[in-house]
């Protein structure tokens, strides 16, 4: 089988600002895949071009070998789509709702019928089938916008920050039913801001910043990238100047070290094997150890740390930044919004 989706240099432009910068990007039959990025990152941006709301500039993109533009009807039907808008038809009961997405997708009636029975049970919602969708919840909202997904049992899953604003238990039901689904084979696409969702759920993530990818790992070798925090508080309290020539003497392993009063903070790569070291370093000078704490640094500060970007002119297009020669920190800005707007129109 070919890859659930797989992009070659994919670009999107609008106007002088590239969304998307030849993004390549493949995401393999049955996996859990998250996309992680800044807000203006270009993930709705993917996301759209990947079910047909965003033509793309350049480049090609396909869902399990089928074209997203020259073969829309087969990819389209390939992907459920939960996104991050509320987007529902508002004058019909939600059953009806989901009876219509599968009839867009050619499922006949009955089987239609079945189907929204069936995927409102599985969400939870399904004593609400009668009811509109104004007169649901928040959170049975974003329910139902995953079985609007469902309902066309696609293959490929695709979810645009399925628990923004949601309460911490319907968050952790929505992880128990997607990895279920997941277990099930279906290949899942998750954009998300909390880089614990992402960490408990994913096979591998991909960062992305400013339309390009920054890398795809899964989360423990993102976490390896990171470095470890050895705590060590002592008998006695550390000079400044003492602190300093500490600092040259560990400078052999250490990145960073900083003293404050009795407590004594050294960042290495690997704590577990470092710390034996950097004891026998204090001893041998004479320090008396009290305590000991060794922390990694998290995902999250790991992901913050990938994605700062103090130029933001690799948003625009090389061709008008090199022909205008505008100031990017203006302008940019105001490009974001443009882009935001379209997105938030079409999600």
């Amino acid at each position: 089988m070919p890859p659930a989706i797989e992009t070659v240099d994919l670009v999107k432009e609008y106007g002088d600002l590239r969304a998307l910068q030849e993004l390549s990007l493949t995401v393999e039959e049955g996996e859990f895949f998250g996309l992680l990025g800044p807000n203006g990152a270009g993930k709705t941006t993917f996301i759209n071009t990947l079910v047909g709301l965003v033509r793309k500039t350049g480049g090609e993109a396909r869902v399990f070998g089928h074209d997203v533009e020259s073969e829309y009807q087969e990819a389209r039907d390939a992907i459920g789509l939960a996104p991050q808008e509320f987007n529902v038809d508002r004058f019909f009961p939600i059953k009806e709702v989901l009876q219509h997405k599968a009839g867009y997708h050619g499922v006949p009636e009955a089987e239609a019928e079945k189907r929204a029975d069936e995927v409102l049970k599985r969400v939870g919602i399904y004593d609400k089938r009668n009811e509109r969708f104004d007169w649901l919840s928040g959170g049975m909202k974003r329910r139902l916008l995953l079985a609007r997904a469902l309902v066309t049992d696609p293959d490929l899953l695709i979810l645009d920050e399925p628990t923004a604003g949601v309460d911490v238990q319907l968050r952790h039901d929505l992880w128990e039913l997607v990895t279920e689904l997941n277990d099930e084979g279906t290949t899942i696409l998750l954009t998300t801001h909390y880089i614990e969702e992402a960490e408990r759920l994913c096979d591998r993530v991909a960062i992305m910043n400013e339309g390009r990818k920054v890398t795809v790992a899964t989360p423990d070798e993102l976490k390896e990238r990171g470095t470890d925090t050895i705590s060590v508080r002592l008998e006695s309290s550390v000079s400044t100047s003492v602190a300093a020539d500490l600092e040259t003497d560990l400078d052999a392993y250490a990145h960073e070290v900083s003293t404050a009063g009795d407590t004594l903070e050294v960042r290495v790569d690997d704590g577990g094997s470092t710390a034996p070291r950097l004891l026998n370093d204090l001893e041998a000078r004479g320090y008396e150890i009290a305590d000991l704490e060794i922390s990694r640094t998290s995902l999250e500060e790991i992901f913050v740390d990938m994605t700062r970007s103090e130029d933001r002119t690799v948003t625009r297009s090389s061709a008008s930044s090199a022909d205008e020669g505008t100031d990017t920190d203006t302008d940019t800005g105001a490009d974001d919004g443009a882009v935001e707007t379209e997105q938030e129109g079409v999600a």
